[in-house]
């Protein structure tokens, strides 16, 4: 993480970093410790938008800068953009009264023009919404930030080195943000004892006395920012051989990454390696290093495959051709050592350890709402599969797995919401078609011009206006009310009984369910899971924004033994009542999937009517999948949907089918 960082600062145009990994390791911290180590920035005198004196924008809103005009040396700033900042505040906001009032432009600039020459860091930047992540693109992209509103056009000079932290956990990146950042690492805390009690020493150390702690560690500061200054001097006299771009191009291509954006920052970065360890060319060890940052996160093939790197596979590539520059002359730890120099730097992208805390993390979380009933020492996740079973044989248990995914259909919420914005049910949102207006404060996001004109006309004259100006008042100002789509809580009831355990029923199952989950991954949707089977109802996900964390643990799930369809829907039941508590503006989507016997307990049939009509009450939406097959069929899932008010929907008919059926069932939603 600390040679990423580093690199991203001796090249800023690499295109920043990335950092992934578990709570509690020091992520934040690390960032904000780069902000000191940068160098000192030369801007113009009482601009605020950070203009270079020798090369300034020259459509800067603080402009023009005149040859001779005051130059100052400031700090180079680290600016963080909270989760949840208002767009107003990360691209800036014009004083509206000036504007329509006096016909004057007042801008106020926002978090990027502030960030311009320096570090943009967002923590948590996974739960980012859709509207910021938006603004981040155009940014990181153009290097421009632009304000289009009410007739006014604003723009300045954005370029900034994008640093984002994020815990797997709790969801992943949108592919066109993942993309733009250019280096990206792995971390988790240390299992060594000693090296944890170092942590734990230096922590007390720094509260019992920070200013004494730091004093500490200036000198090493000092020469760690000088070292970094003299590198970025050094970056553009390195020499990069045409023969290591075709090697960059090879290891590229042999990792099937998309695009050609990865060949640049590849390139970018084994020329900040070679900088940073005071090389005037490219070596070997420098392309190691860089491939080793820049093209894990490339490498996806989809939101399923954890990022990370064979590295056998990246010796051979490297090694197809021999080194025109010779042996590396700092061959040894340091090559891919952190800043300090100090051994095992980035260590091999994988992820096994993470998800063993995940797994624990998510199951501890759950454990405390106490919902319905969970897996406490991982064996119904990992229970090796036993021998082939039938739907008969319900001692038994097998483990299918899914097939294929596909694109599905679209199942929504009935009704329009107020949710999250997203790309499921419709919803009054921030974005979208127009509908009408509100006073501010309300709903929407801007000004509506039409109606803001239309509140403030009739009283002109008792305002004693004279001039050609409208004379405004705060309670005259309209936002829009936009109708678009809005993300659900999405939630998987899933039958693993006996009747479910032919093999390649539970392969279509599963595979319609991973499809499923694939499609909430795009509409950015929450997820949850619960299954059933045997004597009881397991709550396997609580809701979360990890569709990776329900993958994995749909692929574990075991299929044996007797249907508790009734615990099924409480359990169902309990969680969303949980979870409307928690969210209440996040609508509920139920999946259940099953084929709609209940074989579990006196009066099963029962049972499971009375919990459907308890479901049925709350308004929850909800789709049945029917998994039955065969030629004789009872029909039983049909008669449940029918009971919960839910589609019914075949698990043949998930898949999204012709362009036509696509058409024909938009137009019904």
């Amino acid at each position: 993480m600390a040679l990423a960082l580093v690199l991203a600062a001796v090249s800023p145009e690499i295109g920043g970093v990335l950092v992934r990994g578990e709570k509690g390791t020091a992520k934040t911290t690390m960032v904000r410790g780069l902000a000191s180590l940068l160098p000192a920035v030369r801007v113009v005198d009482g601009c605020r938008f950070s203009c270079d004196p020798a090369d300034p924008d020259p459509a800067c809103p603080d402009g023009p800068h005149a040859a001779d005009t005051a130059v100052v040396t400031r700090p180079a700033r680290l600016v963080e953009l909270p989760v949840g900042a208002s767009e107003d505040r990360v691209i800036g906001s014009l004083d509206l009264q000036q504007a329509l009032g006096a016909g004057q432009i007042a801008y106020q600039p926002g978090l990027l023009a502030e960030a311009h020459r320096g570090i943009l860091y967002v923590d948590e930047v996974n739960l980012l919404h859709d509207h910021l992540v938006d603004l981040l693109l155009d940014a990181v992209a153009m290097g421009r930030s632009t304000v289009e509103r009410e007739g006014v056009s604003v723009a300045h000079a954005s370029r900034v080195v994008l640093v984002g932290t994020m815990n797997p956990e709790e969801g992943e990146l949108r592919p066109q943000l993942l993309d733009r950042f250019g280096l990206t690492v792995e971390v988790a805390a240390p299992r060594d004892p000693q090296l944890r009690a170092q942590v734990i020493r230096r922590r007390m150390a720094y509260e019992r006395d920070a200013v004494g702690f730091a004093a500490g560690y200036r000198s090493a500061e000092r020469e760690l920012a000088e070292r970094i200054r003299a590198a970025r001097a050094r970056v553009g006299a390195v020499r990069l051989a045409d023969a290591q771009l075709v090697t960059i191009a090879r290891v590229c291509a042999g990792f099937e990454v998309d695009g050609m954006r990865a060949d640049i920052v590849t390139a970018r970065a084994a020329v900040a390696h070679a900088a940073w360890h005071g090389r005037d060319a490219v070596v070997k060890a420098d392309l190691r290093a860089a491939a080793r940052l820049a093209l894990p996160h490339r490498r996806r093939r989809n939101p399923f495959d954890a990022p990370g790197l064979d590295e056998e596979l990246l010796d051979r590539l490297l090694d197809a051709e021999p080194d025109p520059e010779g042996p590396s002359t700092g061959s040894g730890p340091e090559d891919d050592g952190g800043p300090a120099g100090e051994q095992g730097g980035p260590r091999p992208s994988t992820s096994s350890g993470h998800e063993e805390s995940s797994g624990h993390e998510e199951r501890s979380a759950a454990g405390q709402e106490g919902a319905c009933p969970e897996p406490v020492d991982g064996r119904e996740e990992s229970e090796p599969p036993s021998p082939s079973t039938g739907s008969g044989q319900e001692g038994r248990q097998t483990i299918a797995r899914a097939g294929q995914t596909y694109r599905t259909r679209r199942f929504v919420v009935a009704g329009i919401g107020a949710g999250e914005a997203g790309r499921r049910s419709r919803a009054v949102t921030d974005a979208g078609r127009t509908i009408g207006v509100s006073p501010i404060g309300t709903y929407g996001r801007g000004l509506h011009l039409p109606g803001t004109i239309r509140a403030a006309a009739p009283h002109q004259r008792a305002r004693g206006r004279t001039g050609g100006g409208l004379v405004l008042r705060t309670g005259d100002l309209r936002r829009p009310v936009t109708e678009g789509r809005e993300s659900n809580l999405v939630l998987f009831a899933v039958d693993a009984s006996g009747s479910m355990a032919a093999r390649r029923r539970m392969e279509a199952v599963k595979t319609a369910v991973l499809s499923l989950l694939l499609d909430a991954y795009q509409r950015r949707d929450k997820v949850g899971l619960v299954t059933f089977r045997g004597d009881s109802a397991t709550l396997a996900l609580p809701p979360t924004s990890s569709v990776d964390a329900a993958a994995r643990r749909l692929d574990a799930l075991p299929a044996g033994g007797r249907t508790p369809l009734a615990e099924g829907l409480l359990c169902a039941a309990e969680t969303l009542r949980i979870e409307r508590v928690k969210d209440p503006r996040r609508r509920p989507l139920l999946v259940l999937v099953t084929d709609g016997r209940a074989t579990y307990g006196p009066d099963a049939v029962h049972r499971s009517r009375l919990a459907a009509d308890e479901l049925r009450r709350t308004g929850i939406g909800a789709v049945v999948i029917d998994c039955e097959t065969g030629r004789l069929r009872l029909g039983l899932a049909r008669l449940l949907s029918v009971r919960l008010g839910a589609d019914h929907v075949e698990v043949d008919d998930v898949a999204a089918g012709t362009i036509l059926d696509v058409v024909r069932r938009e137009r019904a939603a």
